[in-house]
């Protein structure tokens, strides 16, 4: 099984596995990138995995529906294109012989899930999270609160460290520098984010992640450690608990320049 990113809008991945016949894909914001991909590699489409209803994420789930041979699995309290299987956090959806484990991670969006793999390609769990987890960051908060989104964060941060974050945006550059200006001391993140920058640098990619990485270097997930209560103290001396510093957390990265 192969796992590929397809670039799509500016910053946008669609996330694609397939075993050389059949691929199912991640979120089709637009039809093109997936048409192209099918092609290339003398694909079948066999099914379509959405995460939340934005545009960017389901905008080309009508225009592939003449190549699919299968189902369309999405949110089940969110308006996703229909025909959709509906799905709540504790379903499965199978698609090319794989089991997805399906996650309620509101925050974002009021319905949104993510799709946990438990063994993906080469036997390593695969988590396809949308805008819920971004490497460095979290989403917006358009219609959750800070408590649910410091809820989903907490639910995917349990995963095995292993696990590969499938995010559904070229967003990591950015995120690291707010990081760094929350944990300016976080080597590991300073390492991370050298990385990165020479990835993009060279036309790469700096994703998928891991759930591993991302506690140790994504301030979102580090709510309780000292350096990023101070921080967000420091912006909101009222954020006291885990909610509270996630919520300034948000509230400074949603100005951050």
């Amino acid at each position: 099984m192969q796992l590929l990113a397809l670039p799509a809008f500016t910053d946008n991945y669609i996330w694609m596995l397939h075993d050389g016949k059949q691929a199912l894909v991640v979120d089709p914001g637009e039809a093109e990138p997936v048409q192209a991909a099918l092609q290339a590699h003398g694909l079948k489409l066999a099914g379509i995995l959405v995460t939340h209803h934005h545009g960017d994420h389901v905008g080309g789930v009508d225009a592939l529906r003449p190549l699919l041979q299968g189902p369309v699995f999405g949110p089940a309290r969110e308006s996703i294109p229909q025909p959709c299987t509906p799905l709540n956090g504790g379903d499965t959806a199978e698609l090319l012989g794989l089991r997805f484990q399906v996650i309620d991670v509101p925050g974002h969006t009021a319905g949104h899930i993510a799709y946990f793999l438990p063994a993906g390609p080469q036997g390593t769990p695969v988590l396809f999270c949308g805008d819920t987890l971004f490497s460095g960051g979290c989403g917006r908060l358009f219609e959750g609160t800070p408590a649910q989104m410091l809820s989903s964060l907490s639910a995917l941060a349990a995963l095995p460290a292993d696990t590969r974050v499938c995010c559904a945006h070229e967003y990591t550059l950015s995120n690291l520098r707010f990081a760094a200006a929350v944990e300016p001391h976080n080597s590991t993140l300073a390492q991370h984010r050298a990385w990165c920058e020479n990835q993009r640098a060279h036309g790469g990619i700096t994703l998928p992640s891991s759930i591993g990485l991302e506690k140790q270097i994504n301030p979102f997930l580090r709510t309780s450690q000292p350096d990023v209560v101070r921080a967000a103290q420091e912006r909101n001396p009222g954020a006291l608990g885990d909610v509270a510093v996630l919520a300034a957390l948000r509230e400074w990265k949603n100005g951050f320049q």
